[in-house]
């Protein structure tokens, strides 16, 4: 488990969470599961098991989502999950992949027995929560996605390629931490930049080689574009095969339409399966849509969830 240095102290008051641990197969999953019916599993009978669960991407944790918890913890049950390898949760020895991540966010599902789940996910939570979801979709009731994707790549952005390089992208990611501490500001487009508090709150958990060995895991496993020679390339097209499977539930996408990573294409690819998914394109926005526009992104996703999607497009 990392444990967040002293001098970032200052961040933890934006993260006034209590700290969860689930016991899987490769370490402890560190989670926060807050609201009515936290803490313990629900009866599967027990309607008012609804559950809003958080899943991030990469170089983020759970810190990413600490406003819409605070905000939505007092009507919603809230789980927000730390994968291996990230956040406060354990760093297993191997790079981790793709069908890792899927593997883990279901065990801890069941552990808790989640039901009538809205999946809220970015980055690559939308491949990691999709991918888990698919495997139970009974559980599945709502989607909220945020710039993200679900399948296999056509392009990788040169400042990821550069992070790929042999030997020196991983001295780059892993010994100097260029690919957290420029998300800080290449993942913003309305805003210049982060507070300071936030910025110690997403560097807090990727203090040494060894506590950032799941971020350049991810990096690492970006398949390349259009290869489908594996493990995470073949996860990801059978994931995009089965989201018309999913049509059927309530989707929200809103999307920072400034992103150069998860760019609008994504969103088409999106709604190819999804049709009548509800959409708000955010014309100034950038990646990290939650902390470009933070009043905005949650006020459309109370919104959503207030009249459960309704399943009926709505294009902004």
């Amino acid at each position: 488990m990392a444990s967040p240095p002293q001098n970032h102290l200052d961040w933890r008051s934006l993260y006034p969470f209590e700290s969860r641990w689930a016991e899987l197969a490769s370490g402890r999953m560190h989670y926060l599961d807050e609201g009515p019916g936290s803490g313990s599993a629900s009866p599967p009978s027990d309607t008012g098991a609804a559950a809003l669960l958080f899943v991030h991407g990469n170089p983020t944790w759970s810190f990413h989502w600490r406003r819409f918890v605070a905000a939505l913890r007092s009507r919603h049950r809230c789980v927000a999950v730390d994968h291996l390898g990230c956040g406060q949760s354990d760093r297993p020895e191997r790079l981790l992949q793709l069908v890792d991540h899927i593997a883990n966010l279901r065990t801890l599902v069941e552990q808790l027995d989640l039901r009538r789940i809205t999946l809220v996910a970015q980055d690559w939570g939308g491949a990691i929560g999709l991918g888990a979801m698919l495997r139970m979709p009974e559980r599945l009731q709502r989607i909220v996605l945020f710039n993200t994707g679900a399948f296999s790549p056509h392009y990788i952005p040169w400042r990821i390629r550069a992070c790929r390089l042999p030997v020196m992208g991983r001295l780059a990611v892993q010994g100097a931490n260029l690919f957290s501490l420029a998300a800080l500001r290449m993942t913003l487009a309305r805003r210049k930049r982060l507070e300071p508090a936030v910025d110690a709150g997403y560097l807090a958990p990727y203090d040494s080689w060894a506590d950032r060995r799941g971020v350049y895991a991810f990096v690492r496993d970006i398949p390349a574009p259009h290869s489908h020679d594996s493990p995470t390339a073949n996860a990801l097209d059978a994931i995009e095969r089965q989201l018309p499977s999913l049509a059927d539930r309530p989707a929200c996408l809103v999307w920072g339409m400034r992103d150069w990573c998860f760019r609008p294409d994504c969103l088409d690819r999106f709604l190819q399966a999804w049709p009548r998914a509800e959409v708000h394109r955010l014309a100034d926005v950038g990646h990290w849509v939650v902390e470009d526009a933070p009043e905005e992104s949650l006020g459309l996703v109370q919104q959503f969830l207030a009249c459960s999607g309704g399943g009926h497009a709505v294009v902004k």
